[in-house]
């Protein structure tokens, strides 16, 4: 079976241009030189018809709750990704769009000169948006390749109810998906010029160039995440020789560092789940987690036409959240509260912290910091739009189908009903006495003072 089996859709139905220059590549979420299935059938497609391959990346000013935070993570894979390109013989054009009044066409104008465009499929945020937007506009075949998961969305044909219904439809065909992805050699070496807007970044040039940009400034960048494949490759190496064995066992208690911190790495494309399933094989715990759990979200937001409506909540979710809607909370705060670790919970305080400073909540506590604001929000529509806005603002690894899925999971999805109490009906219910007989929450308010006063002993910038 092809590599590509499932994963390519071509969204219009344009002619390939002949006497184009080369077949271009955008590179909107798969951000990386290495195990990108939309890159190799780029390269394919490109030897077919004896062209180079121009790869297109941009950052544009204009994506929604830009920031110094996203932009770094951004800019700082960049320098590794032109190098790996070139070596590979593949041409790299990264435009940065600065300002509002910067061209906007960049894309439109390599494609003038492109026999057909290849792109990224991605369900959730600006991609799925862009893909829709510029298909029918492009004016040369423009082909989508699922390059984020294990087993492609496509692969199934409805939405899943749960873990339980997708896990054994995954493990009948993971033997058919769970391989390498080897690089395929161009046949024609780029030898082009890059044009005028290509905008070269060097790595100590990173503060300066975001600084530059008209976006949010109030964000900084995340005090222990760096972006790019090196890091994440590092991230990789350290998680399997350090962590892999006692990720079973300690995963749940977030002083441990047993995770391997890998989602906003997965997100923005810096290495692929393939890759990481492949180095973590004969871990099933950790297995469940990458395959299961993460691809069970792709598929929610894959058939979701909105991902994170209250309306993708199973009927008996919505009817419970519906009866005890007018039920009195014992504590109501407004969405800047929340945003700025403001309640009267001290646990729930130092998660938001850990949001606004490393820019992502341990897993098993992000739980627990998403069941409080449902808890402490006036209704759950707004507690649903709460946590969109601060994972879209702060979290490395928000903006993602894991975050919607994640967010309404807090409210039903993909869970079952349990006893019936106020605010939350049926709905699965967490609470501080439960966090403390379960992990060390007592350490963990520790490490987050100290992240707070500049001492976090597991930064890895």
């Amino acid at each position: 079976m092809s590599i590509f089996h499932n994963r390519v859709r071509t969204l219009n139905n344009q002619s390939i241009r002949r006497g184009a220059r080369y077949v271009l590549y955008w590179c909107q979420m798969n951000r990386r030189a290495d195990s990108n299935l939309a890159l190799e059938f780029a390269v394919k497609q490109a030897n077919a018809l004896k062209l180079p391959v121009l790869v297109y990346e941009a950052v544009d000013c204009a994506y929604p709750y830009a920031n110094d935070r996203i932009h770094t993570f951004f800019l700082e894979g960049v320098p590794e990704m032109s190098r790996r390109l070139a070596a590979r013989g593949l041409g790299y054009v990264f435009y940065l769009r600065r300002n509002r009044q910067s061209p906007n066409d960049v894309l439109y104008r390599l494609a003038g000169d492109a026999a057909l465009v290849v792109t990224d499929d991605y369900p959730v945020f600006v991609t799925r948006v862009q893909n829709q937007s510029v298909a029918p506009k492009i004016g040369v075949p423009y082909i989508a390749v699922e390059s984020s998961c294990v087993v492609p969305p496509a692969v199934f044909g409805k939405k899943e109810y749960g873990a339980y219904t997708l896990r054994p439809k995954l493990h009948r065909v993971l033997s058919d998906y769970l391989r390498p992805v080897f690089p395929i050699e161009p046949v024609r070496p780029w030898a082009g010029e890059l044009p005028e807007f290509h905008t070269e970044v060097a790595p100590g040039q990173i503060p300066a160039i975001a600084a530059s940009c008209e976006i949010d400034h109030s964000v900084p960048p995340s005090i222990c995440f760096k972006g790019g494949r090196l890091a994440a490759e590092g991230r990789l190496a350290h998680f399997v020789e350090h962590n892999l064995a006692r990720y079973a066992s300690d995963r749940n208690e977030p002083c441990a560092h047993a995770t391997s911190d890998l989602s906003p790495y997965l997100h923005f494309g810096c290495i692929s789940a393939i890759e990481v399933a492949l180095a973590a094989r004969g871990a099933p715990e950790f297995l469940e987690e990458l395959i299961v759990r993460r691809e069970l979200a792709f598929n929610h937001a894959w058939h979701a036409p909105v991902p994170d409506s209250i309306g993708n909540l199973p009927d008996w979710a919505r009817a419970t959240l519906a009866k005890h809607a007018s039920d009195p909370r014992d504590f109501v705060y407004t969405r800047d509260q929340f945003e700025h670790a403001d309640t009267h919970d001290e646990l729930w305080n130092a998660c938001q912290q850990e949001m606004l400073l490393r820019g992502k909540i341990h897993g098993y506590y992000r739980m627990y910091w998403g069941k409080k604001i449902v808890e402490w929000s006036t209704d759950p529509e707004e507690a649903v739009r709460t946590m969109v806005h601060i994972h879209d603002k702060y979290a490395l690894d928000g903006r993602d189908p894991n975050t919607y899925t994640n967010i309404l999971w807090c409210l039903g999805l993909h869970d079952r009903p349990w006893q019936e109490r106020p605010v939350f009906g049926m709905v699965r219910y967490m609470n501080l006495a439960g966090m403390r007989r379960k992990t060390d929450v007592d350490a963990y308010l520790r490490e987050i003072r100290s992240l707070q006063s500049g001492q976090d002993l597991h930064a890895q910038r």
